[in-house]
């Protein structure tokens, strides 16, 4: 597997080799020594796994308590992925990065605990699966808006027309549509 460092330290760009010929492909997607030594000393509790239609936004979620790292990855479709730290003591505090995960290019995400995480759906379909450092406890879940102004996000969503100015609205669940702003969200030290 290699590693890409991204604009944010801590969060990881993992790219597994994919050993493919006329009869499939194979690669290795985890190893808990490599993970350890490459990205993060933690360990995983609850792999999860989502379908979402073309142009579904899920997110921008982090818990208070039972804090989730979590190894996301595309196993089918294409996604627009994208962690926000949220911890006050870093040097990349309310600082996004953004990478497109798809089936095709195998790559993965580590994004750790203390980050606002989402994606987009750029296919007709995705299906989304992550590895979580703790368990899902929705008593303190947060949404951060993902179109808060002082972010700035770059999603790469759909034209709305043929006007190429013009942008198609995510679909969002009502929770993640009334999310926090960025300065009204809770954070952690």
């Amino acid at each position: 597997m290699k590693l890409v460092e991204t604009a944010i330290p801590d969060v990881k760009l993992i790219e597994p080799k994919v050993f493919g010929d006329q009869r499939g492909f194979f690669m290795e997607t985890f190893r808990t020594d490599w993970f350890k030594q490459h990205c993060a000393n933690v360990d995983f509790v609850q792999d999860n796994h989502s379908k979402s239609s073309h142009g579904i936004l899920r997110g921008l979620h982090y818990q208070l308590e039972h804090t989730q790292g979590k190894l996301v990855r595309v196993t089918a479709g294409k996604v627009f992925d994208v962690a926000v730290d949220m911890r006050k003591s870093s040097n990349t505090f309310g600082q996004w990065v953004g990478y497109e995960l798809s089936a095709e290019n195998a790559r993965q995400l580590w994004v750790p605990a203390g980050f606002a995480h989402g994606f987009y759906v750029m296919s007709e379909s995705a299906e989304f699966v992550y590895k979580c450092t703790d368990y899902y406890h929705p008593q303190s879940e947060v949404s951060l808006a993902y179109d808060d102004t002082s972010l700035n996000i770059t999603w790469p969503f759909s034209s709305a027309s043929n006007n190429a100015n013009q942008f198609a609205k995510p679909s969002t669940s009502d929770k993640d549509a009334s999310g926090f702003s960025f300065n009204e969200a809770p954070t952690f030290e």
